[in-house]
């Protein structure tokens, strides 16, 4: 590793490469990686359209089979009929009304239903193969299991709008959108690992508590955001920077006590993800500004790489909420978040590398 001592070049060194590392593994939680991006794409969709709750039964094998007939499909909407969603908000809801959403939530589910194939049939032949590294195999095992975990969450979280709510609740929304993130995190740090050996976590600069600090930052944002498509909080106050004119709104509570509207009240969700952004902003160019005066090399690109995709994630997220999130801006917007998390952890784990390539502030 006596390269990452001298002055960085302007890519990887190669001894970055280390033993007990497999260029196919890497590609393959690389295409993990891009499911669980697909998941967290389609599973906004399907919140934005409201079709989460077409498919009242959880039926992880057989389910994998759509209504073939039109009895079929009358079954599958005669279901619907019996949920709150359907009779205070949908009551008369077309055959073709119900299909639409239905292959929403259908293609939402069999998406997952493919992800955990494209993990366990690969993950299988390279345990049997002897290619996993064997000081990887305790994590790669955790993502296995964290998967399973996730569907179980998604059930969880549809069965909560199935007898009391209109909607799905939102802290179970929010609970499953944080961890689809985690695992792409996982999948992020794993794949890097496999491809050029596990990080040092040397600390010399500073620089990886604080980039690991922020990667954290735009995962507590994210779940801000959860809360905020799970109560339809970006439908109001759609003026920017003020709330109607107003720093803070009037009804931030909601007539709730304060522990319980910071969770449940649309203008306070609103408020939080909105502030949130702006502190986050602030620490993200400050990140990158000390990325620039002591970084080096690949450490440097984080420097212009960072701030363009925040700033890009930040105009969006204003864009979307003055036009009062439509679907296609809302998708954007969730889009520019996976690249921005993806972004912070590439950069948190070069720093867990690179600290030793960093060089001193710039003259």
């Amino acid at each position: 590793m006596s390269a990452l001592t001298d002055t960085a070049s302007a890519r990887l060194p190669e001894p970055f490469t280390e033993p007990e590392t497999s260029r196919a593994m890497f590609w393959w939680l690389v295409i993990v990686a891009a499911f669980v991006v697909a998941m967290i794409l389609v599973g906004g969709a399907t919140r934005l359209t409201d079709s989460g709750l077409s498919i009242t039964e959880w039926r992880p094998v057989t389910g994998a089979i759509p209504p073939m007939s039109e009895e079929a499909w009358e079954a599958e909407l005669e279901k619907y009929r019996q949920i709150p969603e359907y009779r205070e908000q949908n009551r008369g809801m077309s055959m073709a009304e119900f299909q639409f959403i239905y292959w929403w939530e259908w293609g939402h589910r069999q998406l997952g239903r493919t992800l955990g194939l494209v993990y366990a049939l690969p993950f299988a032949f390279f345990l049997w193969r002897g290619i996993a590294p064997k000081r990887l195999r305790p994590r790669l095992w955790l993502l296995f299991g964290l998967g399973g975990l996730q569907g179980a969450i998604g059930w969880w979280m549809v069965s909560s709008g199935l007898a009391d709510r209109l909607d799905v609740s939102q802290y179970r929304l929010a609970t499953h959108l944080t961890m689809a993130f985690l695992i792409l995190g996982l999948a992020l740090w794993t794949a890097l690992d496999l491809r050029y050996g596990a990080a040092k976590l040397a600390l010399r600069s500073g620089l990886f508590p604080l980039a690991a600090l922020f990667w954290a930052g735009v995962l507590v944002q994210i779940a801000l955001g959860a809360f905020v498509a799970g109560l339809d909080a970006g439908r109001i106050y759609t003026s920017w920077p003020f709330f109607h004119g107003q720093l803070v709104p009037d009804d931030y509570l909601g007539g709730l006590p304060f522990w319980q509207a910071i969770f449940e009240s649309r203008p306070a969700v609103q408020l939080q993800h909105r502030w949130f952004a702006y502190l986050l902003t602030g620490f993200g160019l400050f990140l990158a500004w000390r990325f620039w005066r002591q970084g080096g090399g690949v450490v440097t690109r984080f420097a212009l790489i960072l701030p363009a995709v925040l700033l890009a994630q930040v105009l969006v997220g204003i864009v979307t909420l003055v036009n009062a999130a439509p679907l296609w801006l809302s998708l954007i917007h969730q889009g520019g978040a996976i690249a921005l998390f993806a972004v912070a952890g590439t950069a948190a784990w070069t720093l867990s590398r690179a600290e030793g390539a960093a060089r001193g502030p710039r003259s």
